[in-house]
């Protein structure tokens, strides 16, 4: 099972609850631990979260294992892997496949192949911890955490905004700005309980992009995501009148791609246990590659 340690350095007295949460243990987890097969140890002996700690009292926990879902089928597909180390699996995802099972696609997903590989590795904890998520048909970058203690750090990196996305798109026209940032409001379109829109009222929504390359018809931009909203992207370019080519749901009538021409090719985040960045890129897949080489 894993386990995690920490010297406590607060010369005032702190109830052992409020220091494992400075340490990001949330209280879902905590409850896992406590129930779940887990354990906290103070100086060598087991104790309850209600301790007062002491300077320089050590704290040590045990995660509870984590058993595989049955919700989630077995798919024995390769998984491309752009990193992977005891507390994180980052995959590339390809399109046309969706991240998570539902009544629509329930036994290939990208989770369903990542529970595949954690047991053909046989590792301890199986369930599928998903950090990031892309629409079924963009391509790129996915994140996992092997653990729930790794997927509760990194969900708090995604809620301040401090997991770097970048993506590379393909849209209709020629954008004579080489750099832009797109601050409009998204929410839910009117009647439909998939697509979205500009609303008044809708949540703030930052898109920063930059022009790669661009012909009379056609202009490949890099996109920094500054939030993360559904169908951002797609919803804020639409919105200028440059909409992604391929995108069934937000242009349909454009034919030159079977998706969204739509691709994560870089992220980063802060890994809290080998206290580094990460930095993880993935390639252009081909069906893009062929568009641009037509620029």
């Amino acid at each position: 099972m894993t386990s995690f340690s920490w010297i406590n350095h607060q010369e005032s007295p702190i109830r052992l609850r409020n220091f494992l949460r400075q340490h990001g243990i949330s209280r879902t987890l905590l409850k896992q631990i406590k129930f779940d097969g887990g354990q906290i140890v103070v100086n060598g002996e087991s104790q309850k979260v209600n301790y007062m700690l002491s300077d320089q009292d050590s704290v040590e926990i045990t995660l509870p294992p984590e058993p595989a879902n049955d919700v989630i089928q077995i798919s024995d597909k390769e998984i491309s892997i752009i990193y992977e180390d005891e507390h994180f699996l980052v995959v590339d995802k390809p399109p046309h496949v969706a991240c998570l099972p539902s009544h629509l696609y329930k036994n290939d997903t990208i989770a369903n192949r990542v529970k595949g590989y954690f047991i053909r590795q046989g590792y301890s904890n199986q369930k599928i911890h998903i950090v990031n998520r892309l629409d079924m048909d963009t391509s790129g970058i996915i994140i996992f955490a092997k653990h729930h203690f790794a997927h509760s750090l990194l969900d708090l990196q995604m809620q301040h905004h401090e997991i770097i996305k970048k993506y590379v798109a393909i849209v209709e026209g020629k954008i004579n700005h080489q750099h832009v940032d797109i601050c409009l409001p998204i929410g839910r379109q009117e009647g439909s309980f998939i697509k979205r829109d500009i609303v008044d009222g809708g949540k703030p929504s930052w898109t920063e992009f930059w022009v790669d390359k661009s012909s009379e018809k056609l202009t490949l931009v890099k996109i920094k995501l500054h939030s993360g909203r559904t169908h951002q992207i797609r919803v804020h370019f639409k919105a200028i009148n440059h909409p992604l080519i391929g995108d069934w749901l937000y242009n349909p009538d454009n034919k030159l791609m079977d998706r969204q021409a739509l691709h994560c090719y870089e992220m980063q985040f802060y890994n809290p246990f080998s206290q580094k960045e990460i930095l993880c890129q993935s390639q252009i897949p081909n069906d893009m590659q062929q568009i641009i080489k037509r620029f």
